[in-house]
Protein backbone atom coordinates (compact mmCIF):
# COMPACT_ATOMS: atom_id res chain seq x y z
CA UNK A 1 0.00 0.00 0.00
CA UNK A 2 1.29 3.15 -1.34
CA UNK A 3 1.42 6.16 1.32
CA UNK A 4 -1.13 8.24 -0.02
CA UNK A 5 -3.26 5.18 0.09
CA UNK A 6 -2.37 4.67 3.98
CA UNK A 7 -3.42 7.97 4.98
CA UNK A 8 -6.30 7.64 3.31
CA UNK A 9 -7.32 4.70 4.49
CA UNK A 10 -6.89 5.95 8.39
CA UNK A 11 -8.97 9.21 7.51
CA UNK A 12 -11.96 7.52 6.12
CA UNK A 13 -12.16 5.56 9.56
CA UNK A 14 -15.20 6.53 10.90
CA UNK A 15 -15.97 9.37 8.73
CA UNK A 16 -19.49 10.39 7.02
CA UNK A 17 -18.71 12.42 4.33
CA UNK A 18 -15.50 13.73 2.54
CA UNK A 19 -15.94 16.75 0.47
CA UNK A 20 -14.07 15.94 -2.03
CA UNK A 21 -11.71 12.77 -1.52
CA UNK A 22 -10.22 13.74 -4.72
CA UNK A 23 -9.41 16.91 -3.34
CA UNK A 24 -7.98 15.18 -0.22
CA UNK A 25 -5.64 13.02 -1.96
CA UNK A 26 -4.36 15.33 -4.08
CA UNK A 27 -3.46 17.78 -1.31
CA UNK A 28 -2.03 14.54 0.45
CA UNK A 29 -0.02 13.83 -2.62
CA UNK A 30 1.67 17.69 -2.67
CA UNK A 31 1.94 17.40 1.14
CA UNK A 32 4.05 14.57 0.56
CA UNK A 33 6.10 15.93 -2.63
CA UNK A 34 7.06 19.31 -1.00
CA UNK A 35 7.53 17.99 2.68
CA UNK A 36 4.56 20.38 4.32
CA UNK A 37 1.97 19.09 6.57
CA UNK A 38 -1.75 19.69 6.15
CA UNK A 39 -3.28 22.35 8.25
CA UNK A 40 -6.25 20.43 10.03
CA UNK A 41 -8.81 22.51 11.77
CA UNK A 42 -11.28 21.37 13.85
CA UNK A 43 -12.97 24.02 16.40
CA UNK A 44 -14.99 23.80 19.87
CA UNK A 45 -17.30 26.49 21.27
CA UNK A 46 -16.35 26.11 25.35
CA UNK A 47 -20.07 26.55 26.18
CA UNK A 48 -19.62 23.87 28.92
CA UNK A 49 -17.04 23.21 31.26
CA UNK A 50 -16.41 19.70 30.55
CA UNK A 51 -16.06 16.69 27.56
CA UNK A 52 -17.55 13.73 27.42
CA UNK A 53 -16.18 11.12 25.11
CA UNK A 54 -18.52 12.18 21.85
CA UNK A 55 -16.52 15.36 21.77
CA UNK A 56 -13.60 13.12 21.85
CA UNK A 57 -14.72 11.57 18.64
CA UNK A 58 -13.49 14.89 16.52
CA UNK A 59 -10.60 14.94 18.38
CA UNK A 60 -9.68 11.34 17.92
CA UNK A 61 -9.99 12.08 14.43
CA UNK A 62 -7.30 14.98 14.57
CA UNK A 63 -4.79 12.45 16.57
CA UNK A 64 -5.19 10.33 12.97
CA UNK A 65 -3.67 13.56 11.29
CA UNK A 66 -1.21 13.76 13.60
CA UNK A 67 -0.23 10.42 13.90
CA UNK A 68 0.29 10.95 10.02
CA UNK A 69 2.56 14.16 10.49
CA UNK A 70 -0.04 16.76 9.65
CA UNK A 71 0.00 19.91 11.59
CA UNK A 72 -3.39 19.86 13.86
CA UNK A 73 -5.25 22.93 14.83
CA UNK A 74 -7.50 22.87 18.25
CA UNK A 75 -9.97 25.94 17.57
CA UNK A 76 -11.18 27.10 20.91
CA UNK A 77 -14.37 29.26 19.91
CA UNK A 78 -14.49 31.76 22.51
CA UNK A 79 -15.53 34.84 20.34
CA UNK A 80 -18.44 32.44 18.36
CA UNK A 81 -19.22 30.98 21.92
CA UNK A 82 -20.30 34.52 23.19
CA UNK A 83 -22.58 33.85 20.15
CA UNK A 84 -23.83 30.76 20.34
CA UNK A 85 -24.22 27.98 17.51
CA UNK A 86 -27.67 27.86 16.12
CA UNK A 87 -27.46 24.53 14.99
CA UNK A 88 -30.34 22.25 15.80
CA UNK A 89 -31.92 24.60 17.77
CA UNK A 90 -35.59 26.05 17.73
CA UNK A 91 -35.08 28.90 19.15
CA UNK A 92 -31.82 31.49 20.23
CA UNK A 93 -29.48 30.16 22.23
CA UNK A 94 -28.67 32.60 25.28
CA UNK A 95 -25.46 34.00 25.49
CA UNK A 96 -22.64 32.96 27.22
CA UNK A 97 -20.94 35.94 29.51
CA UNK A 98 -17.14 36.53 28.83
CA UNK A 99 -16.11 34.70 32.16
CA UNK A 100 -17.96 31.29 31.47
CA UNK A 101 -16.32 31.33 28.26
CA UNK A 102 -12.83 31.48 29.75
CA UNK A 103 -13.33 29.49 32.48
CA UNK A 104 -14.10 26.67 29.98
CA UNK A 105 -11.79 27.11 27.48
CA UNK A 106 -9.10 26.81 30.21
CA UNK A 107 -10.78 23.42 31.25
CA UNK A 108 -10.57 22.60 27.88
CA UNK A 109 -7.39 23.13 27.32
CA UNK A 110 -6.41 21.10 30.00
CA UNK A 111 -8.27 18.33 28.55
CA UNK A 112 -7.45 17.76 24.79
CA UNK A 113 -4.00 16.82 25.74
CA UNK A 114 -5.36 13.22 27.00
CA UNK A 115 -5.61 12.34 23.94
CA UNK A 116 -3.44 14.61 21.55
CA UNK A 117 0.29 15.46 21.78
CA UNK A 118 0.92 18.92 22.96
CA UNK A 119 4.43 19.15 21.69
CA UNK A 120 2.75 18.86 18.27
CA UNK A 121 -0.87 20.70 18.91
CA UNK A 122 -1.24 24.50 18.15
CA UNK A 123 -4.29 25.60 20.02
CA UNK A 124 -5.81 29.02 18.72
CA UNK A 125 -8.69 31.03 20.02
CA UNK A 126 -10.38 32.98 17.36
CA UNK A 127 -10.94 36.05 19.39
CA UNK A 128 -7.53 36.60 18.01
CA UNK A 129 -8.19 37.92 15.41
CA UNK A 130 -12.28 38.46 15.34
CA UNK A 131 -11.15 40.94 18.06
CA UNK A 132 -9.26 42.97 15.42
CA UNK A 133 -11.89 43.39 13.17
CA UNK A 134 -13.60 46.38 12.20
CA UNK A 135 -17.23 47.17 11.54
CA UNK A 136 -16.51 47.79 7.74
CA UNK A 137 -14.57 44.34 7.74
CA UNK A 138 -17.91 42.69 9.50
CA UNK A 139 -19.90 44.26 7.16
CA UNK A 140 -17.55 43.18 4.38
CA UNK A 141 -17.71 39.36 5.40
CA UNK A 142 -21.42 39.64 5.63
CA UNK A 143 -21.76 40.66 1.94
CA UNK A 144 -20.10 37.82 1.04
CA UNK A 145 -23.08 35.59 1.72
CA UNK A 146 -26.84 35.69 0.95
CA UNK A 147 -29.97 35.21 3.22
CA UNK A 148 -31.58 32.86 0.71
CA UNK A 149 -28.44 30.56 0.96
CA UNK A 150 -28.66 30.94 4.86
CA UNK A 151 -32.53 29.81 4.72
CA UNK A 152 -31.53 26.48 2.85
CA UNK A 153 -29.90 25.82 6.25
CA UNK A 154 -32.77 23.01 8.28
CA UNK A 155 -32.99 24.40 10.87
CA UNK A 156 -33.41 28.34 9.86
CA UNK A 157 -35.52 26.95 7.36
CA UNK A 158 -37.74 25.22 9.99
CA UNK A 159 -37.87 28.40 12.42
CA UNK A 160 -38.91 30.55 9.43
CA UNK A 161 -41.88 28.23 8.02
CA UNK A 162 -43.25 28.10 11.74
CA UNK A 163 -42.88 31.83 12.18
CA UNK A 164 -39.91 31.26 15.04
CA UNK A 165 -37.75 34.79 15.28
CA UNK A 166 -34.34 34.25 13.69
CA UNK A 167 -32.29 36.96 15.48
CA UNK A 168 -28.91 38.63 12.59
CA UNK A 169 -26.50 37.26 15.01
CA UNK A 170 -27.66 33.78 14.13
CA UNK A 171 -26.78 34.17 10.63
CA UNK A 172 -23.22 36.23 11.00
CA UNK A 173 -21.87 32.86 13.11
CA UNK A 174 -21.67 30.20 10.58
CA UNK A 175 -20.02 33.04 8.05
CA UNK A 176 -17.19 33.96 11.57
CA UNK A 177 -17.10 29.94 11.67
CA UNK A 178 -15.89 29.74 7.61
CA UNK A 179 -13.82 32.97 8.26
CA UNK A 180 -12.02 30.69 10.81
CA UNK A 181 -10.82 28.53 8.37
CA UNK A 182 -9.24 31.68 6.14
CA UNK A 183 -7.30 33.18 9.00
CA UNK A 184 -5.76 29.65 9.64
CA UNK A 185 -5.44 28.91 5.84
CA UNK A 186 -6.84 25.53 6.70
CA UNK A 187 -6.34 22.54 4.12
CA UNK A 188 -8.94 20.64 5.94
CA UNK A 189 -11.91 20.85 8.77
CA UNK A 190 -13.52 18.40 11.26
CA UNK A 191 -16.76 18.52 11.72
CA UNK A 192 -19.98 16.40 13.03
CA UNK A 193 -22.62 15.34 10.75
CA UNK A 194 -24.27 18.66 12.12
CA UNK A 195 -22.17 21.05 11.32
CA UNK A 196 -21.80 20.12 7.79
CA UNK A 197 -23.45 23.93 6.74
CA UNK A 198 -20.87 25.70 8.45
CA UNK A 199 -18.37 23.91 7.48
CA UNK A 200 -19.13 24.06 3.32
CA UNK A 201 -19.63 28.17 3.90
CA UNK A 202 -15.98 27.80 5.32
CA UNK A 203 -15.17 26.31 1.75
CA UNK A 204 -17.22 28.89 0.09
CA UNK A 205 -15.10 31.66 2.02
CA UNK A 206 -11.68 30.78 1.39
CA UNK A 207 -12.50 30.84 -2.74
CA UNK A 208 -13.95 34.27 -2.34
CA UNK A 209 -10.78 35.13 -0.52
CA UNK A 210 -8.68 33.67 -3.02
CA UNK A 211 -7.49 30.46 -1.28
CA UNK A 212 -7.90 27.09 -2.34
CA UNK A 213 -11.22 25.50 -0.56
CA UNK A 214 -10.51 23.32 2.42
CA UNK A 215 -11.63 19.70 2.39
CA UNK A 216 -14.55 18.88 4.97
CA UNK A 217 -14.91 15.81 6.72
CA UNK A 218 -18.08 15.55 9.37
CA UNK A 219 -17.94 12.66 11.76
CA UNK A 220 -20.82 10.79 13.29
CA UNK A 221 -22.22 11.80 16.15
CA UNK A 222 -21.84 9.45 18.80
CA UNK A 223 -25.03 7.45 20.47
CA UNK A 224 -24.39 7.92 24.50
CA UNK A 225 -25.07 4.94 26.83
CA UNK A 226 -29.06 4.44 25.98
CA UNK A 227 -27.71 3.80 22.12
CA UNK A 228 -30.50 6.30 21.07
CA UNK A 229 -29.38 9.64 21.23
CA UNK A 230 -26.31 11.22 20.72
CA UNK A 231 -24.80 11.26 23.44
CA UNK A 232 -25.47 14.85 25.98
CA UNK A 233 -25.30 16.03 29.28
CA UNK A 234 -28.57 17.14 29.46
CA UNK A 235 -29.76 13.95 28.58
CA UNK A 236 -28.22 12.11 31.04
CA UNK A 237 -26.34 9.65 28.86
CA UNK A 238 -22.84 10.70 28.92
CA UNK A 239 -20.24 9.71 29.74
CA UNK A 240 -17.63 12.74 31.08
CA UNK A 241 -13.50 12.08 30.60
CA UNK A 242 -13.01 14.09 33.87
CA UNK A 243 -15.35 11.68 35.98
CA UNK A 244 -14.13 9.50 38.41
CA UNK A 245 -12.30 6.57 37.02
CA UNK A 246 -15.24 4.05 38.27
CA UNK A 247 -17.97 5.90 37.51
CA UNK A 248 -16.39 6.35 33.83
CA UNK A 249 -15.79 2.53 33.69
CA UNK A 250 -19.30 1.59 35.11
CA UNK A 251 -21.02 3.48 32.84
CA UNK A 252 -18.85 1.94 29.36
CA UNK A 253 -19.51 -1.20 30.89
CA UNK A 254 -23.55 -0.16 30.39
CA UNK A 255 -23.58 -0.23 26.66
CA UNK A 256 -24.65 -2.42 24.26
CA UNK A 257 -22.74 -5.73 22.75
CA UNK A 258 -23.93 -3.53 19.60
CA UNK A 259 -23.23 -0.54 20.45
CA UNK A 260 -19.68 -1.36 22.04
CA UNK A 261 -18.79 -1.76 18.08
CA UNK A 262 -19.24 1.81 17.59
CA UNK A 263 -17.33 3.30 20.46
CA UNK A 264 -14.63 0.77 19.38
CA UNK A 265 -14.10 2.47 15.85
CA UNK A 266 -14.43 6.00 16.86
CA UNK A 267 -12.74 5.84 20.19
CA UNK A 268 -10.13 3.40 20.28
CA UNK A 269 -6.68 3.09 19.55
CA UNK A 270 -7.06 -0.19 18.26
CA UNK A 271 -7.04 -0.74 14.38
CA UNK A 272 -9.90 -1.55 12.54
CA UNK A 273 -8.24 -5.76 11.41
CA UNK A 274 -8.03 -5.85 14.99
CA UNK A 275 -12.02 -4.90 16.00
CA UNK A 276 -12.92 -6.85 13.07
CA UNK A 277 -10.88 -9.69 14.37
CA UNK A 278 -12.29 -9.49 18.14
CA UNK A 279 -16.17 -9.10 16.38
CA UNK A 280 -15.49 -12.49 14.85
CA UNK A 281 -14.07 -14.01 17.98
CA UNK A 282 -17.84 -13.00 19.56
CA UNK A 283 -19.61 -14.39 16.45
CA UNK A 284 -18.25 -17.68 17.15
CA UNK A 285 -18.88 -17.38 20.79
CA UNK A 286 -14.69 -17.94 21.39
CA UNK A 287 -14.94 -14.81 23.86
CA UNK A 288 -17.41 -13.37 26.15
CA UNK A 289 -18.56 -9.94 25.09
CA UNK A 290 -18.37 -8.83 28.67
CA UNK A 291 -14.63 -9.52 28.79
CA UNK A 292 -13.89 -7.50 25.07
CA UNK A 293 -16.26 -4.69 26.97
CA UNK A 294 -13.98 -4.42 30.16
CA UNK A 295 -11.01 -4.57 27.58
CA UNK A 296 -12.85 -1.17 25.81
CA UNK A 297 -13.61 0.35 29.66
CA UNK A 298 -9.94 -0.07 30.28
CA UNK A 299 -8.16 0.83 27.41
CA UNK A 300 -11.05 4.54 27.74
CA UNK A 301 -10.05 4.76 31.54
CA UNK A 302 -6.53 4.52 30.97
CA UNK A 303 -6.44 7.01 28.38
CA UNK A 304 -7.88 9.45 30.82
CA UNK A 305 -6.97 8.26 34.16
CA UNK A 306 -3.59 6.34 33.83
CA UNK A 307 -3.74 2.59 33.43
CA UNK A 308 -2.94 1.73 37.59
CA UNK A 309 -6.53 3.76 38.09
CA UNK A 310 -7.93 1.43 35.07
CA UNK A 311 -6.91 -1.67 36.94
CA UNK A 312 -8.39 -0.22 40.24
CA UNK A 313 -11.56 0.94 38.54
CA UNK A 314 -12.24 -2.87 36.81
CA UNK A 315 -11.15 -4.95 40.35
CA UNK A 316 -13.99 -2.06 41.64
CA UNK A 317 -16.38 -3.21 38.73
CA UNK A 318 -16.10 -6.76 39.26
CA UNK A 319 -16.48 -6.86 42.89
CA UNK A 320 -19.49 -4.78 43.20
CA UNK A 321 -21.33 -6.20 40.01
CA UNK A 322 -20.21 -9.63 39.28
CA UNK A 323 -20.79 -10.10 43.28
CA UNK A 324 -23.42 -7.92 43.50
CA UNK A 325 -22.29 -6.15 46.39
CA UNK A 326 -23.17 -2.58 47.72
CA UNK A 327 -19.44 -0.91 47.93
CA UNK A 328 -18.02 0.03 50.78
CA UNK A 329 -16.77 3.67 49.89
CA UNK A 330 -20.22 5.33 48.86
CA UNK A 331 -20.73 8.98 50.08
CA UNK A 332 -23.20 9.34 52.72
CA UNK A 333 -25.44 11.87 53.67
CA UNK A 334 -27.76 13.12 56.52
CA UNK A 335 -31.05 14.05 57.23
CA UNK A 336 -33.50 13.92 60.44
CA UNK A 337 -36.45 11.07 60.83
CA UNK A 338 -39.92 12.48 59.95
CA UNK A 339 -38.15 15.20 57.43
CA UNK A 340 -39.62 15.04 54.10
CA UNK A 341 -36.60 14.95 51.47
CA UNK A 342 -37.62 16.38 47.73
CA UNK A 343 -35.73 13.44 45.94
CA UNK A 344 -34.60 15.83 42.47
CA UNK A 345 -32.87 18.45 44.60
CA UNK A 346 -31.28 15.72 47.02
CA UNK A 347 -30.18 13.71 44.08
CA UNK A 348 -28.50 16.96 42.76
CA UNK A 349 -26.81 18.34 45.73
CA UNK A 350 -25.23 14.68 46.49
CA UNK A 351 -23.75 14.65 43.10
CA UNK A 352 -25.41 11.70 41.84
CA UNK A 353 -27.34 13.41 38.88
CA UNK A 354 -26.24 16.99 37.43
CA UNK A 355 -29.81 19.07 37.92
CA UNK A 356 -33.25 18.18 39.73
CA UNK A 357 -34.71 17.98 36.24
CA UNK A 358 -32.57 14.71 35.38
CA UNK A 359 -32.78 13.56 38.98
CA UNK A 360 -37.38 14.16 37.88
CA UNK A 361 -36.61 12.00 34.58
CA UNK A 362 -34.91 9.54 36.10
CA UNK A 363 -37.10 8.50 39.02
CA UNK A 364 -40.19 8.24 36.34
CA UNK A 365 -38.03 5.91 34.35
CA UNK A 366 -37.65 3.88 37.49
CA UNK A 367 -34.36 4.46 37.84
CA UNK A 368 -34.48 4.54 41.42
CA UNK A 369 -34.67 2.37 44.96
CA UNK A 370 -34.35 3.23 48.45
CA UNK A 371 -33.01 -0.39 50.36
CA UNK A 372 -33.68 -2.35 47.02
CA UNK A 373 -37.44 -1.16 46.21
CA UNK A 374 -38.28 1.24 42.92
CA UNK A 375 -39.59 4.91 44.55
CA UNK A 376 -42.00 6.17 41.87
CA UNK A 377 -42.46 9.40 44.10
CA UNK A 378 -40.61 12.81 44.53
CA UNK A 379 -40.40 13.38 48.11
CA UNK A 380 -39.82 10.74 50.86
CA UNK A 381 -38.79 10.47 54.51
CA UNK A 382 -36.20 8.05 55.82
CA UNK A 383 -36.34 5.47 58.17
CA UNK A 384 -34.16 5.28 61.32
CA UNK A 385 -30.97 3.99 61.06
CA UNK A 386 -30.40 4.56 57.27
CA UNK A 387 -31.08 3.74 54.04
CA UNK A 388 -29.03 3.32 50.89
CA UNK A 389 -30.22 4.89 47.53
CA UNK A 390 -29.08 3.49 43.84
CA UNK A 391 -29.51 5.39 41.04
CA UNK A 392 -29.07 3.46 38.11
CA UNK A 393 -26.87 0.83 37.97
CA UNK A 394 -23.53 2.38 39.59
CA UNK A 395 -24.56 5.40 41.79
CA UNK A 396 -25.12 4.95 45.58
CA UNK A 397 -25.48 6.95 48.28
CA UNK A 398 -26.06 5.83 51.88
CA UNK A 399 -28.26 8.00 53.97
CA UNK A 400 -27.93 8.76 57.79
CA UNK A 401 -31.25 9.46 59.54
CA UNK A 402 -31.11 11.07 63.04
CA UNK A 403 -33.66 9.69 65.46
CA UNK A 404 -35.72 12.62 67.15
CA UNK A 405 -34.96 12.73 71.05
Amino acid sequence: MDEINRQMELIRRGAVEIIDEKELEEKIRRSLNEGRPLRVKAGFDPTAPDLHLGHTVLIQKLKHFQDLGHEVIFLIGDFTGLIGDPTGKNETRPALTPEEVEENARTYKEQIFKILDPEKTKVCFNSSWMNEMRAIDLIRLCAKHTVARMLERDDFKKRFQEGRPIAIHEFIYPLIQGYDSVALRADVELGGTDQKFNLLVGRDLQREYGQEPQVVITMPLLEGLDGVHKMSKSLGNYVGITEPPKEMFGKLMSISDELMFRYFELLSEKSMEEIEGIRGLIQRGEVNPRDVKMDLAMELVGRYHGEEEAKRAKEAFIEQFSKKKIPDDIPEARVNQGEKVYLPSFLKAHGLCSSASEGRRLIRQGALKIDGQKVSQEEVSFTPPEAVIKLGKRRYLRVLVDAQT
